[in-house]
């Protein structure tokens, strides 16, 4: 019995593993089909059309739950403040990828772990010990190497990769708090958010889209919404601690696939910052493991 006990045990396991790696693509997929749409057509149109497409993976979870759960949301001012920074991380995301390279905005958000460490010590009260901090600062310095010190440095692209960046990392600091509503009550919201959003946006800037490129706008906000239910999924099936590191294969998609589409390849000081971010990450990510459970909305970014 033990033994068949440990034989599931390990295959759920595997399980999480193989959905978190799948789901990692999938983002990374979803990120470089934004990439190739955003250069033809709006940040606001690509959001509209991407947000009916989200539905097509919520609807059915919405009938599953109730409509009545969309209207029971704990702390209504933070889950406000939630779906406004979703709205931005997303917007963001695509705006900064208009012009940059995937890996180089990729290098931007793989540091929202390192933000959220920083930021739950001023807004949950978590104990940071003094080696988290260090490790805080490195995963700084890297970001600072990827923007490269220069004039450059604040050029509009860099600083939407560093805004939508903090974005995600504040949003998952507000997920810790709101940890009662669920997850499709939250995701519902931030899509509608991302819609009105996007037809704000879309006014005056609304192209006519052939039949390809409309599939295409819809096919982002099905895989995302696949990828986001793999990843939520292995969760449940696998330690968030064994789970986390797991998320960094998102830069190599990234640098792979901005090489296979767009023929991008991160220079010198993208490579060194991501080596300093990453490695920063999985020392926090080390040292909280060692003191407590890693909670799950500690992951690196699930996707946009």
């Amino acid at each position: 019995m033990n033994v068949r006990a440990t034989g599931a045990a390990g295959n759920a396991v595997l399980a999480g593993v193989l959905l978190m790696l799948l789901g990692d693509f999938l983002f990374s997929l979803n990120d470089a089909m934004g990439k190739w749409l955003v250069a033809s057509f709006s940040v606001g149109q690509v959001l509209v059309v991407r947000s009916l497409g989200s539905f097509v993976i919520l609807g059915p979870m919405i009938v599953g739950q109730g409509t009545a759960a969309l209207v029971r949301v704990e702390r209504p001012p933070l889950h406000v403040l939630r779906v406004v920074l979703t709205t931005a991380d997303v917007a963001f995301f695509y705006a900064a990828v208009a012009y940059l390279p995937l890996a180089d905005v990729m290098t931007f958000y793989m540091a929202g772990p390192i933000y959220v460490a920083a930021l739950s010590h001023f807004f949950l009260g978590e104990t940071i010990g003094w080696r988290r901090w260090l490790a805080v600062i490195l995963g700084f310095v890297g970001v600072v190497i990827a923007l490269r010190p220069s004039s450059a440095m604040l050029s509009w692209p860099s600083v939407f990769g560093v805004v939508g960046s903090l974005s995600f990392a504040l949003t998952l600091v507000l997920s810790r708090r709101l940890r009662q509503t669920s997850d499709v009550t939250l995701v519902t919201w931030q899509t509608v958010a991302a819609l009105v959003t996007g037809l704000l946006l879309s006014i005056g800037n609304w192209r006519a889209v052939s039949a390809l490129d409309f599939v295409a706008m819809l096919a982002l906000g099905i895989v995302a919404g696949s990828a986001h239910m793999m990843i939520t999924r292995s969760l449940k099936l696998a330690p968030a601690s064994l789970l986390a590191p797991l998320q960094y294969s998102l830069l190599l998609w990234a640098i792979l696939l901005g090489y296979l589409f767009f023929g991008d390849l991160p220079d010198s000081q993208i490579l060194v910052g991501s080596a300093v971010i990453v490695l920063a990450g999985l020392f926090i990510f080390h040292r909280k493991n060692l003191v407590a459970n890693v909670p799950k909305d500690d992951v690196p970014p699930d996707g946009h």
